[in-house]
């Protein structure tokens, strides 16, 4: 029950008390007071008594709830603890996570930082003619010296008309050296992508077709020299983009550089180009030492005739050495025959005389 609730009673009980004493000395003269007064004193005591145990019931329940709430609180403060260490922990380990997130974040801040900084440096170097001439005969080298032997081929060339070539890749005649040029045009390739419309794509195309053509012709009249270099040449792109726009868009620039027998190739493709002249190469390298390879061949086919006559006299010594074993197991044979004949003999003593008397 509830304590204001038995506040309430007790203040009830009191107000129905005072209001029988005032009843009471009001009629003292009345008849049966006393017996009024008694029954009413009785009622008191009896409501008293249910309101003192009313009391205890309600501090019974007080001191039960009181407990339960504690227990409750407890409970809830436990809960409440618990979540909050286990949100720390969570937290923490988050939080480490996160900084293990920021430094890998921070690592690829610097090297974007840095990659940006070759982009740049790459830029500067393909903006400049000559330094992009450069890089392209640097990518040039290195995928030459890769495929084939140092001997089979020489850089930075100069031919019997006073030109040098970027590289020179010696083959025997035919076909005769090949010259390879490692310049590109980029700046009409970079326009053809930046154009944004279609006067403009058209206005690029042309100028990229012209450049392209000029650069095949310079190939062609510098670089085939006849009786030092071979017929045909080589344009080397450094890029795999230029090279893809030329055959996906540009046909007839592809056909230009056909008749004038200048192949134009990638990173890619030069690599293919340079694993069949090292097939060549080493084909030549057969052919020039063809007249060794005859003269060890003959030499030992004389050998192995010599072998064979060396055999065959080995094999009459096998045979003359059977023969001669085979006629001494035949001595051999004979020679225990006859023992076991003379074995079998019976050969008796012939008696001894007696001896003469003495005369």
């Amino acid at each position: 029950m509830d304590i204001l609730a038995l506040a309430a009673l007790f203040l009830a009980l009191i107000a129905v008390a005072a209001v029988v004493i005032f009843v009471v000395r009001a009629r003292p003269a009345a008849d049966g007071a006393q017996a009024e007064f008694a029954r009413l004193a009785q009622q008191q005591g009896e409501l008293i008594g249910q309101l003192r145990q009313l009391s205890q019931s309600g501090q019974q329940a007080q001191a039960d709830l009181a407990r339960h709430v504690n227990e409750r609180l407890e409970a809830m403060t436990k809960r409440l603890g618990d979540g909050l260490v286990d949100s720390v922990e969570k937290t923490g380990a988050k939080l480490g996570e996160l900084n293990e997130r920021m430094v890998r974040i921070d690592e690829a801040q610097k090297r974007l930082v840095e990659l940006s900084g070759q982009v740049t440096s790459l830029q500067q170097v393909l903006d400049n003619k000559q330094a992009r001439g450069a890089f392209g005969e640097v990518q040039l080298g290195n995928l030459i010296r890769d495929a084939l032997p140092p001997n089979a081929y020489e850089e930075q060339a100069t031919l019997a008309n006073g030109k040098r070539v970027d590289c020179l890749i010696k083959l025997p005649n035919p076909p005769g050296s090949i010259a390879i040029d490692a310049k590109f045009p980029l700046e009409s390739f970079r326009a053809l992508m930046a154009a944004v419309d279609e006067p403009a794509r058209v206005v690029a195309a042309r100028a990229f077709t012209v450049d392209v053509q000029k650069h095949v012709d310079d190939i062609s009249d510098k670089y085939m020299v006849p009786g030092e270099t071979a017929d045909s040449a080589l344009m080397f792109l450094p890029s795999e983009a230029v090279y893809a726009e030329l055959h996906a868009r540009f046909e007839n620039v592809m056909e230009h550089a056909r008749r004038r027998r200048v192949w134009i190739v990638s990173p890619t493709t030069l690599m293919a180009v340079l694993t069949t002249v090292r097939a060549v190469l080493k084909d030549a390298r057969m052919r020039e030492q063809a007249h060794v390879i005859q003269k060890h061949v003959e030499l030992l086919a004389a050998d192995v005739k010599r072998l064979d006559e060396r055999t065959g006299n080995l094999r009459k010594h096998f045979d003359q050495a059977e023969k001669d074993i085979k006629e001494i197991e035949t001595s051999s044979s004979r020679i225990a025959r006859r023992s076991d004949q003379i074995g079998e003999l019976d050969i008796e003593a012939p008696e001894v005389p007696a001896a003469l008397p003495p005369q």
